[in-house]
């Protein structure tokens, strides 16, 4: 296990031994709790336009890495594309908690 602040600058290598840059920043999806991407270059205030260019080729999906050491090591096939579930709604009950344990209704 690593601290994402250890991950800050290590260099990224792909599998051919190609150096891809330097991990400035980690990009994490709270919501789910993972690390999502890697940026090649430091995010600092910027406009919409500039953060949308690192975002599609400045960075580095987390689900192609390989290996993380002393480098991180990414694969040169991208990983398959995971779809992301729809968001059930919440169920709505006719009844109570209180009521439902008190009385088995459902």
């Amino acid at each position: 296990m690593m601290k994402l602040s250890a991950l800050s600058g290590l260099d990224i290598y792909d599998q051919g031994a190609k150096q891809i840059g330097k991990a400035h920043d980690v990009i994490i999806d709270l919501q789910r709790g993972e690390v999502v991407r890697f940026t090649l270059e430091p995010l600092r205030a910027m406009t919409k336009e500039e953060a949308k260019r690192i975002f599609t080729s400045k960075t580095v999906l987390f689900r192609n890495v390989k290996s993380i050491g002393s480098i991180i090591i990414i694969s040169n096939a991208p990983a398959p594309r995971e779809e992301e579930p729809e968001p059930e709604a919440p169920k709505q009950h006719p009844y109570s908690y209180r009521y439902r344990e008190m009385y088995g209704k459902k």
